[in-house]
């Protein structure tokens, strides 16, 4: 074909015609596309940044988890990122109302599926913020799971028992339930309960102990040491031993001041009874004198 026929008027003409219709499109979509990279490139700086600020101001706070500023700075990204995508969804002319809705419906439908997980990362959150326990606390929960944290995570909690067993315990069955912390307070009261004779003197007794309490230099002297009657036990008068202690020095001294009260007790000739029976045989005789377990308290399961 020569090329004059190919760059004819008429041809041109044409060309001219059709790039004059055209040219309103491309400068609508062009500006569209211009805005929706601008955009694009905008919120994805802005997802950063955002994640940054939370984190900085997260871990301003003393008392607020280190991973609860990358839980929040992570969720306030895609949630940033996620408004970036529908706009720029919008500026090509896709109805993001529906796409809305339908990402609206994933979700609920997602979250029954996982909606024990979601709970339990809810409670990890709320575990973080509130802090009712920190590692190496001693602490009961879950209703009568006992032991020293180890690990706090969004979704479980790891604790060691006193026999070193590891426990993960899920984040709700904590949250939901009563919390006993043994370490959060900075002291702590110790109960000693000990039964003497009816015959022996209850003055003697309580002075004695109260003597051993403060003999005890890990024993605070205030609160002050008491020692009342707490109780007239059917073979004993039962005396209570009350003494304040810092946290750490719990478990020593109760163990200490247990020894320590009974070989008190035994110099001062004070008796701690105990119930004890006899068996006869059917003519009379005496058979034999058995004792049976004593009725003092018994005791606590030790924890740290």
């Amino acid at each position: 074909m020569p090329l004059a026929d190919i760059f004819s008027s008429d041809k041109m003409q044409l060309i001219n015609e059709r790039l004059d219709a055209l040219w309103p499109l491309l400068m609508a979509y062009g500006v569209n596309l211009v805005s929706a990279i601008a955009i694009l490139i905008f919120g994805i700086w802005f997802a950063a940044r955002s994640r940054k600020w939370v984190r900085a101001v997260v871990n301003r706070v003393p008392h607020l988890d280190s991973s609860l500023a990358g839980f929040f700075g992570n969720l306030l990204r895609y949630l940033v990122l996620l408004i970036t995508a529908l706009a720029v969804l919008g500026k090509f002319g896709i109805d993001t109302t529906s796409l809305i809705a339908v990402i609206g419906a994933a979700g609920l439908a997602i979250g029954l599926a996982l909606q024990g997980t979601l709970s339990n990362v809810a409670a990890g959150v709320m575990l973080l913020i509130f802090r009712p326990f920190k590692t190496n606390d001693y602490v009961e929960v879950a209703g009568n799971l006992a032991g020293t944290i180890r690990t706090l995570s969004l979704f479980s909690t790891e604790l060691v028992t006193v026999d070193n067993l590891s426990l993960i315990v899920p984040n709700n069955a904590i949250w939901s339930q009563p919390i006993k912390n043994f370490n959060r307070q900075a002291t702590r009261r110790l109960d000693v309960l000990v039964g003497i004779s009816y015959e022996d003197n209850i003055g003697q007794a309580i002075d004695a102990l109260l003597a051993e309490a403060d003999a005890d230099q890990s024993v605070l002297s205030e609160p002050a040491p008491m020692a009342v009657v707490n109780l007239l036990d059917a073979s004993s008068v039962q005396i209570l031993l009350r003494v304040w202690t810092a946290t750490p020095d719990y478990w020593p001294v109760r163990f200490a001041l247990n020894r320590r009260v009974k070989e008190r007790l035994d110099e001062e000739g004070i008796t701690i009874p105990y119930p004890t029976s006899t068996q006869y045989t059917f003519d009379g005789r005496r058979l034999t004198d058995r004792t049976q377990a004593t009725d003092q308290p018994k005791p606590e399961t030790p924890k740290p």
